[in-house]
């Protein structure tokens, strides 16, 4: 089965040497790439976790309603920490936007 697929990017510079976008849209499908709070002058929220996944998921927002989604659509989500004791903070947030 082969779908339309629409990429849609962040305009990170990285994008095109690595070869992702920050989502594509293959048919009634939409895949986020990974995401961060990294900025140039540092991640957006400093080392606070909460902040972090704040701003992550404002990108993500942005993302899925450039590909006419909304987090309502989601089915699955995976997040990575660097520090399980963050866990808490995160998951609160994950919450908010999931819950």
């Amino acid at each position: 089965m082969t779908y339309e697929r629409t990429l849609i990017s962040s305009g990170s510079v990285y994008e095109p040497v690595v070869g992702y976008s920050r989502a594509v849209r293959a048919g009634d499908f939409v895949f986020i790439a990974g995401t961060t709070a990294g900025a140039p002058e540092g991640a957006i929220g400093g080392t606070d976790p909460a902040a972090q996944t704040r701003e992550i998921f404002k990108r993500i927002a942005l993302a899925l309603e450039q590909a006419g989604a909304t987090f309502g659509d989601v089915v699955r989500t995976r997040i990575y920490l660097t520090n399980i004791a963050d866990f808490d903070a995160v998951g609160k947030v994950h919450g908010e936007f999931f819950g």
